[in-house]
């Protein structure tokens, strides 16, 4: 992961275009909106295959090459799709093997997208020549800056059970595993009499009479990523054979509803990381599940600059309740993401579809046209990115890292554990957004990650962990730990550790929980500061470690809820609201990490401008008042000097270029 599409002059600023859906007439006044808009970069092709290749091995690129000129012509670049992520009709009726199969054996038919199996040879094989002819034909066109492989991998289909996935499955246990006794040993199949003495007895995890064996259901998981990771990298290694020097990305999903790839393998694979990311429209404060994704997509990076591959201008079309976004909020939205890493915001799409699935989906160019709140709001951020050039490349800053891992997300998801009411990324949100409250930038990072430069590491939920060794060196180093329940309590085969929980983490957190109290739904107690705790309570013993506080009611009053052993800090429950705001505040005081201005996100990246280092403070005010914040330097969005106290109007947003 190490290129950029440095052919860029700046900021990417553009969208998912698909001139197929329109006639050639149209595509002129695309290109003269896109240059009042400044955009100069859009996604050609995501959905084109049954336009390109027309029937098996037969091949029309003529629209295509007179939409990349045009493009071309009006200096607009283009990040080109292989056209692989929903094969066309003819495909899969005349091989209706490549198609997926459900757990209880459903065969899934085309008619939407995604009708692929991640296993199917046949599938690979014309999605790889589809992917060479157009690399082949398009290597030296002069709008050609990037590769967009597939789209959104695992969206609708992330796991299927077919026969030839079993086959598939089984090869890939092998290689884990070794042989039938090291998979027997770790699936625990000494329960309920699931002892295998054949690897053909072996097979996906269907549906079965009752729940299914949690280590085949994790490994299941496993597979299934890989097997789509493996899905893109054909793809991606014909486009590098091809086309050496331009870099190779696919969209990957980092947001609320989506959770079924392990991210962390695949950033490893692309040539720089993209993300779709789109707002739960009913949340209040969806600005920070934004932000939380963000940074979360930055540490995919390894800090580095990415880009958002698509968000939405307004309203989306597949949630219950499709809200539009109030004035300003697509900007705002904009500069959060700029304020934690993107280099470049895409939109999904430019011009509203008036036919298909997504008809009601927002776009750059709405139904009603350019004369429109959204097109007017479009071009204002087009041409304010066109003024940021000098911010690209640049890094962000933090001190507070929070450690994320899709296994323990997978493993606690599964049927049969203490309370179906606990959700991995609900938990790991709560932490955030009492750290944002706190005006706090988080780098988040893998589960082996280095952690001795950040001055607080916090630990939701890591429930698969064989050791707590990176944690106790990190601590003994100096590092401060928030850890919460559900932390250290199975090893990566999820066998439960002995001898109470949190398992791996006892020693470290100087604590043992002999029975966990999962609450009622609804239910909520009380701790002796005033804390409200819902969904998970604890029964904790502080053996070498300081109470910090008790719960005052319910059945477990008088048992301590949270504790501190050094500087490694315990919730042992579901603390919410203000009071887990107020103990990440002390937890943050004795890290010594300083806290951010009240009710703006307010981040800094920093890099160089004519051989200087230089830093930028990015000021995004969600809130109904304006703020000021203390600062000096000059305000790039006005060209406004600033000289002591930078003022965010409500609603509004602020780049400075800070002096010393």
């Amino acid at each position: 992961m190490t290129s950029w599409p440095t052919a860029l002059p700046g900021l990417a600023w553009g969208a998912d275009y698909n001139p197929e859906q329109w006639p050639e007439a149209v595509w002129r006044q695309d290109v003269e909106l896109m240059r009042r808009a400044g955009v100069d970069l859009v996604t050609v092709g995501v959905f084109a295959w049954a336009l390109l290749e027309v029937e098996e091995g037969r091949y029309e690129f003529g629209w295509l090459d007179r939409a990349l000129d045009l493009l071309a012509e009006h200096g607009i670049r283009v990040d080109l799709a292989t056209a692989t992520a929903a094969p066309p009709p003819w495909l899969t009726t005349r091989y209706p093997d490549v198609l997926p199969e459900r757990a209880d054996g459903v065969r899934l038919s085309h008619g939407s997208r995604q009708a692929y199996c991640p296993t199917s040879r046949r599938y690979r094989d014309k999605a790889v020549a589809l992917a060479r002819a157009l690399a082949e034909r398009y290597r030296d066109h002069p709008a050609l800056a990037a590769w967009h492989v597939g789209n959104e991998y695992g969206c609708h289909v992330p796991r299927c059970y077919c026969d030839r996935c079993g086959a598939a499955f089984r090869e890939w246990l092998r290689a884990r595993h070794g042989d039938l006794a090291a998979l027997n040993e770790s699936w625990g199949t000494a329960f309920w009499s699931q002892h295998y003495t054949d690897w053909a007895q072996v097979l996906p995890p269907r549906v079965t009479p009752s729940f299914g064996n949690p280590g085949q259901l994790l490994d299941f998981d496993r597979f299934c990523s890989d097997a789509l990771l493996e899905l893109f990298k054909a793809e991606r290694d014909v486009l590098r054979e091809v086309t050496p020097g331009v870099p190779v990305t696919t969209n990957f999903m980092v947001m609320w509803t989506f959770a079924e790839l392990d991210y962390w393998a695949w950033a490893r694979e692309v040539d720089f990381v993209s993300n779709d990311h789109y707002l739960r429209a009913e949340d209040p404060e969806r600005h920070v599940e934004l932000a939380f994704c963000a940074d979360l997509v930055r540490g995919l990076a390894g800090g580095r600059p990415w880009l958002l591959m698509e968000n939405s201008t307004s309203a989306v079309n597949w949630q219950p309740r499709n809200t539009a976004k109030p004035p300003g909020e697509m900007r705002r939205n904009a500069y959060a993401h700029l304020a934690r890493g993107a280099d470049g915001t895409l939109f999904f799409q430019w011009r509203q579809s008036v036919a298909g699935a997504e008809r009601f989906h927002s776009a750059m160019v709405p139904h009603a046209g350019g004369d429109t709140r959204i097109f007017r709001e479009v071009c204002q951020v087009g041409t304010e990115y066109a003024r940021l050039k000098e911010i690209v490349g640049s890094t962000v800053d933090a001190e507070v890292a929070l450690v994320y891992d899709w296994q323990s997300l997978w493993a606690s998801r599964q049927p049969a554990h203490p309370t179906a009411d606990f959700s991995y990324q609900d938990n790991a949100l709560a932490l955030y957004r009492a750290l944002w409250r706190a005006g706090v930038t988080v780098d988040f990072v893998p589960p082996d990650a280095e952690l001795s430069g950040y001055r607080l590491v916090v630990v939701p939920s890591l429930y698969l962990m064989d050791d707590a060794e990176p944690l106790a060196s990190y601590a003994a180093g100096g590092g401060h730990l928030l850890v919460t329940y559900l932390s250290g309590i199975a090893d990566r085969r999820d066998h439960v550790h002995p001898g109470g929980y949190p398992g791996a983490l006892r020693e470290l957190l100087g604590v043992r929980t002999e029975e966990f109290f999962p609450l009622r739904q609804g239910e909520t107690v009380r701790l002796d500061d005033g804390g409200e705790v819902a969904v998970w309570t604890e029964w904790l013993h502080a053996e070498s470690a300081e109470v910090v506080s008790r719960y005052a009611d319910g059945p477990l009053a008088g048992v301590p809820a949270v504790t501190r052993h050094g500087d490694a800090w315990y919730l042992a429950c579901g603390l919410r609201g203000e009071g887990l705001d107020a103990l990440v505040a002390a937890v943050l005081d004795r890290a010594g990490v300083a806290r951010g201005p009240e009710g703006v996100e307010a981040v800094r990246r920093r890099g160089a401008l004519d051989g200087a280092d230089v830093s930028w403070l990015v000021v995004v005010n969600h809130g109904e008042r304006d703020a000021e914040l203390p600062a000096t330097g000059l305000e790039l969005l006005s060209g406004a000097r600033v000289g002591g106290q930078l003022r965010v109007p409500a609603g509004g947003v602020a780049v400075l270029r800070e002096e010393v």
